[in-house]
């Protein structure tokens, strides 16, 4: 009777433990900063007992990542990134359409529309000029207003930029400009503006973080991510250009022939709750979330007091017009001396 008892008791027990141990493993790239991409794989992984393997990579690393890994997909879920890029990946992406994707903003919900379902809108942010309040006042430089005054003689060597063969912020304020203007207009500013630039950075949050450091005066970064360092305490500001700027819907896709398909499509409809979009204030970052029931915050940006452009992210996430612009780029501008 003992030894039966013991053997019902063993039986019962792996019984219970099984199911935490078939919750299996999540293989993730994540394009924003590193301690809000650690912050929802740690949060995943307590709510569902799902192991989080994360690395966190630029989104234009990530894209060339998933594309090599084509015939032999590692990752199982991309995270972060502007909805271009995703859409730029097409058929490597597997559509899925979340139970929870109903309740979100319109503009997360034209992402999924734009990239055939296959990725959606998590959060959002738009392009402006970030400067260091301290260094512009020990310079005697006056805070430029436009994109015009950004690349005046007076900002000499003073501005930082990401390089968009990495960047995806990069990529969203070159693609803005085109649109605010046309193309050669464009690349005829991008070599005026090249006059002031002092480095091209490998990830888009790098410039603003120079800013913050006093590296440099000016950059042009996202809001959200200049927020985050105002509310670190750096003495660093943002205004937003007259003539208008450009903004990014960071989106979340599931990779085709993804290993772990279960545990990405749950991760998927977890993060499109207002709990997990509120684990990005708490550690720090502040962007517009998808969802209207996440939590206010008073760092996050009002979308509405800026004039945004009509970004056309289905045309400039083909891959095509992705291809053209960079090698244009690289021809125009990453070519040219310094």
């Amino acid at each position: 009777m003992i030894f039966r008892r013991l053997a019902v008791a063993c039986a019962l027990a792996v019984s219970l433990a099984a199911p935490a141990a078939a919750q299996g493993t999540l293989n993730m790239l994540c394009a924003p900063a590193a301690d809000w991409c650690e912050a929802i794989a740690a949060g995943f992984q307590r709510d569902t007992g799902i192991r989080v393997a994360m690395a966190r990579k630029s989104a234009g690393e990530i894209l060339a990542q998933i594309r090599a890994e084509a015939q032999n997909p590692r990752t199982d879920i991309w995270f972060g990134a502007s909805a271009e890029t995703h859409i730029s990946a097409g058929e490597l992406l597997q559509p899925h359409t979340s139970p929870n994707m109903a309740q979100l903003q319109p503009w997360a919900r034209r992402a999924h529309e734009a990239s055939g379902g296959r990725c959606v809108g998590v959060s959002s942010g738009a392009i402006g000029i970030a400067y260091n309040t301290e260094v512009m006042a020990r310079r005697n430089l006056a805070i430029p207003r436009s994109w015009e005054e950004l690349a005046g003689p007076a900002y000499r060597g003073e501005v930082q930029l990401p390089n968009p063969n990495s960047s995806g912020t990069a990529y969203t304020i070159i693609a803005g400009l085109v649109q605010l203007w046309d193309e050669d207009r464009a690349f005829a500013y991008l070599r005026r503006l090249h006059l002031n630039v002092n480095a091209y950075t490998r990830s888009g949050a790098a410039p603003m973080q120079a800013v913050a450091r006093g590296e440099t005066a000016l950059a042009a970064s996202f809001n959200m991510e200049t927020a985050s360092m105002a509310n670190a305490g750096f003495p660093i500001e943002m205004v937003y250009p007259s003539e208008g700027t450009s903004y990014e819907v960071a989106c979340m896709s599931i990779i085709r022939g993804a290993r772990n398909i279960a545990q990405a499509r749950r991760f998927y409809d977890w993060y499109l709750t207002p709990a997990a979009m509120d684990i990005g204030p708490r550690v720090n970052q502040f962007h517009v979330p998808a969802h209207p029931g996440a939590a206010p915050h008073p760092r996050i940006p009002d979308l509405s007091t800026i004039r945004l452009i009509d970004y056309d992210f289905a045309t400039y996430g083909d891959p095509e017009v992705r291809r053209r612009i960079l090698s244009r780029w690289d021809r125009d501008i990453g070519s040219l001396p310094r």
